[in-house]
């Protein structure tokens, strides 16, 4: 997380971030024309920036794409923000609940990230890109046993017998069914490959099939797990991929100290589950 605060601390290196944000996915040169520095200074900043895991990169023919990572800066949101402004809006969201007699319909987290051109020409995606202290087969564990899966995911199972070409179910039970599709890939512990369904509203239902990649790579003691969610149209709903960051953080947190976040989007259809059973 130091590495984090440190890349953060440069204005140069926000105004990349920044720039990233409003356009995904561009080259080095297309970031060396929007900033009034040497393509090698371009070059040292966005280095420090894939350090501290804040942007991944991904090729198309000879070309290096850059993409924002929100998962980082989720972290931090969650060891040093959460605790402090968010009973506060917690307080807040449940009276106006109560006010309204608001129904739970939709994830109960900010949708602020941006889509990128998928460099196959395939729609738009989104990359995220996050460390864990953690063995591959635990790593794959924590992906595919729904027990598990629902202690950082919202409270949402996901059942499948995880054979290619297979299916897979996930909901909260007793709650709200989330998402169905097929297990396109499945290669333990390295790569899950799965088409997505998206059921929790009839907005979502009518974006259609899209596809999550959850890639595994072991990084010394730690793994590198990124999760591509692609195939999405360019004015997808939010909703459908606005979650990956803090689903990314619990799972890390469950992982490297066995304790569950205590957000209150990360609580939202765990607790309903509790209340429905």
């Amino acid at each position: 997380m130091d590495a984090v605060f440190k890349a953060l601390a440069d204005p140069t290196r926000r105004s990349l971030l920044d720039e990233l944000f409003a356009s995904d996915g561009q080259t080095l040169s297309a970031l060396e024309r929007r900033l009034p520095m040497t393509r090698f200074g371009v070059m040292k900043h966005l280095r420090v920036l894939e350090e501290a895991g804040l942007v991944v990169t991904r090729r198309r023919g000879r070309e290096k794409l850059h993409f924002l990572n929100p998962v980082p800066i989720r972290l931090v949101h969650d060891r040093w923000v959460s605790k402090y402004a968010e009973p506060w809006a917690a307080g807040l969201s449940g009276l106006k609940r109560e006010l309204e007699e608001e129904t739970m319909e939709a994830f109960d987290v900010p949708h602020r990230l941006r889509l990128s051109p998928d460099p196959e020409g395939e729609g738009a995606m989104a990359v995220f890109e996050i460390y864990i202290k953690t063995t591959p087969e635990r790593l794959w564990e924590a992906i595919t046993d729904p027990e598990l899966r629902a202690k950082y995911s919202f409270g949402v199972e996901t059942h499948s017998d995880w054979a290619p070409g297979s299916s897979y179910e996930a909901s909260v039970p007793g709650v709200v069914e989330i998402a169905t599709g097929e297990n396109l890939e499945v290669d333990p512990p390295r790569r899950l490959v799965q088409s997505f369904n998206a059921l929790w509203s009839d907005e979502v239902r009518a974006a259609g099939t899209s596809r999550v990649t959850w890639e595994i790579t072991p990084v010394g003691d730690s793994c590198q797990l990124t999760v591509t969610h692609d195939q999405l149209a360019e004015d997808a709903n939010p909703e459908l991929y606005g979650g990956w960051p803090m689903i990314l953080s619990g799972l890390k947190t469950l992982l490297e100290t066995g304790e569950l976040l205590d957000t209150p989007g990360s609580l939202r259809y765990s607790q309903a589950s509790e209340r429905a059973a």
